[in-house]
């Protein structure tokens, strides 16, 4: 399967999920969780939706100029809004652990947008 394929069939999952899973929060968990938690878990929901188009954007472009970004993203994803979802419905603590790696993974993939960026800057 060809790259841009298998990043479009990420980024379409992705943004599935990002749907699926906010939805499963606004109307499963809204009087299951407290105040608190609710808002830890729409937090991955945001970052999740956010870095889904983000995926999108980067697999429409056609190009493996920033294939090494789209990695970062997808891992930030699933590290940090997946640590947060499982957090915020277990409790457990040690899963809000996880978060920071995935931000910053995030972190990292906009900079590698950014380095190519100025890697291409044509000056006048």
């Amino acid at each position: 399967m060809e790259n841009k394929n298998r990043q479009l069939i990420i980024a379409g999952l992705i943004g599935f999920l990002a749907v699926a899973v906010g939805a499963f929060g606004a109307h499963g968990l809204k009087n299951v969780l407290s105040e608190r938690m609710l808002q830890t878990y729409n937090t991955g929901v945001l970052y999740h939706l956010v870095h889904s188009v983000v995926l999108l954007a980067i697999a429409l472009t056609n190009s493996g100029k920033f294939y090494k970004a789209f990695l970062f993203f997808f891992i930030g994803i699933v590290l940090f809004s997946f640590s947060l979802y499982f957090y915020s419905i277990s409790g457990i603590a040690l899963l809000a652990f996880i978060t920071p790696i995935g931000g910053i993974s995030l972190l990292i993939g906009w900079a590698l947008i950014f380095l190519h960026g100025l890697k291409n800057q044509q000056f006048i």
